[in-house]
């Protein structure tokens, strides 16, 4: 049987199958987070060990945040679409040397600071933990912090592949380096700990997201130099461009930060919290991440030729099936919400309390996926067209608003009203980008498609009152076969319902799913 084309590593896309190919990979990705996720829990179960451990990437995932704006790759991906598009690509080359040393000297000098310093940083991020867990936190800071060039570089390098139109090696990434978390506790924890968690993401991110990006740039005929021009405009305009992801704050960052704030107070509350985002953004990735890395060098080339309608109407598709697959989606997790915890979680130093608080906040989580996954469509809108303040702008303003938020619901039901908080702000925040989009006259709101999206939410709440009510007859029973019988069963149902739904109401989202999958199979539609 022949390899379909999109699967190629060298194959030039078109938006669906990229779009495809990079759910295929966030969709196995995840998978294996879920076995990533389930060897911490049974190793080291969800307390102090897990606190520490969940809290040692803040500082590092800071860093990159701030210093090269978190989402490098997307600013070279509008810079380098254009100098492709312009038959410049020697000379985005040139750029691309310059900016990526004077990101690894920046981002290089600031590690080093990060290792000096992560023992104030600790006490100063994580109030509530004590000595020894202070301690750990800091050890496995010092040890995640020198992945962030890795992370740095690899994205730059994907960024030239994404601007190829060649996907497959980003697809890869993302595989090896939870396969390196997998091997380090695997096969470390006797003689590190929970530190072989640390030891194995760095070595996922060497392997996984600095290797085969080289590999895959190299292939392509890139050719880097170090080189620091300061003179260099595409080096101005990538800052000019960078500076506002620099500065300003997006909640869809912070929002871990805030949420590991407060909860360092509890035991096991950092860490709950976190297995159940972990668990929440296995859906999100596979609808909005893989749809926006996909979508970006196609929004950035239609931006640069000046297409405003297909611009318009190309966000307005993405975001609508986005929304439509998302509500069904949040109807199958919050329905089985607590056996799909039981499950991927229970074992080993993870038990049935734990479970139970974990799968409220999965429960919570589910009910904002639509929103997760949206805005970073929205975001990357503006992104495409070179306009990177006015959404870090807004972005940073509803963060700060929305802290005021998080501290009220805390302290008034504790750590589930951190998750709802959560919900709010980034309800806010896809809403006011879908505005200024709409106001600036980039995107028209009224360019959704509305008939499809109630016809999607209507199967999606029927299709969850269904799995609400076939759950009662098979009640739990807290082992894990019976947990396996409900998950698989309940799907069957809420597949069964949602597409009776869908049919019924003449939706075209199935067939337009299962007839854009078959063309991909073919060279001529890939």
């Amino acid at each position: 049987m022949r390899r379909p084309a999109w699967l190629r590593l060298s194959h030039e896309h078109t938006a669906f199958s990229a779009t495809l190919l990079l759910m295929v990979s966030a969709a196995l990705s995840r998978v294996i987070g879920l076995v990533r996720v389930k060897v911490i829990a049974y190793l080291f179960g969800a307390g102090s060990l897990t606190d520490a451990y969940s809290a040692a990437f803040q500082l590092p995932d800071m860093l990159t945040y701030l210093l090269v704006g978190g989402t490098a790759s997307v600013t070279f991906i509008t810079i380098l679409s254009r100098y492709r598009e312009q038959g410049r690509e020697r000379e985005g080359e040139q750029v691309l040397s310059v900016i990526l040393s004077f990101m690894l000297l920046v981002l290089g000098s600031a590690v080093v600071l990060g290792e000096i310093f992560a023992p104030w940083y600790t006490r100063a991020f994580f109030p509530g933990f004590d000595a020894e867990k202070a301690a750990l936190c800091t050890h496995m800071t010092r040890i995640l912090l020198p992945a962030q060039l890795c992370f740095l570089a690899g994205g730059v390098l994907g960024a030239v592949l994404m601007v190829r139109k060649q996907f497959a090696w980003q697809a890869v990434s993302p595989l090896i380096y939870n396969f390196g978390i997998i091997f380090g506790g695997v096969l470390l924890a006797r003689r590190f700990g929970v530190s072989s968690l640390a030891v194995g993401a760095l070595a996922g991110a060497i392997l996984g997201n600095l290797m085969v990006n080289y590999v895959g740039a190299h292939r392509t005929g890139l050719r880097l130099r170090f080189a620091l021009d300061w003179h260099n405009p595409g080096l101005r305009e990538w800052v000019r461009m960078s500076i506002p992801l620099m500065i300003g704050v997006s909640l869809v960052t912070a929002d871990n930060w805030i949420l590991s704030y407060f909860a360092s107070h509890g035991r096991g509350a950092i860490a709950k919290l976190t297995y159940a985002k972990t668990l929440f953004t296995a859906p999100m990735a596979i609808l909005g991440q893989a749809a926006g890395a996909a979508s970006m060098p196609f929004l950035a080339a239609l931006a640069g030729q000046g297409k405003r309608e297909q611009f318009a109407h190309s966000v307005n598709r993405i975001v609508t099936r986005i929304y439509a697959f998302a509500f069904l989606g949040s109807a199958w997790m919050i329905a089985l919400a607590a056996p799909a915890v039981d499950v991927i979680l229970r074992g080993g130093s993870f038990h049935h309390a734990d479970v139970t608080q974990t799968a409220l906040y999965f429960t919570v989580f589910a009910g904002s996926l639509c929103f997760w996954a949206a805005q970073g469509i929205y975001a990357r809108a503006f992104y495409a067209t070179g306009n990177t303040l006015a959404p870090m702008v807004a972005s940073t303003l509803i963060t700060a608003l929305s802290i005021p938020i998080y501290w009220t619901l805390y302290h008034s039901i504790g750590v589930p009203g951190l998750a709802i908080a959560s919900d709010c702000g980034i309800v806010i925040q896809t809403m006011a980008l879908a505005l200024m989009l709409n106001r600036r006259g980039m995107v028209s709101l009224r360019g959704l498609e509305y008939p499809e999206l109630l016809r999607a939410l209507g199967a999606a709440i029927t299709s969850l009152l269904a799995l609400r009510w076939f759950l009662h007859l098979l009640p739990a029973s807290g082992r894990f076969s019976h947990d396996l019988l409900q998950l698989s069963t309940g799907t069957v149902v809420w597949l069964g319902v949602a597409w009776l739904f869908l049919h019924l109401t003449g939706s075209s989202l199935p067939a337009q799913l299962f007839t854009r999958f078959r063309k991909t199979r073919t060279p001529e539609a890939a």
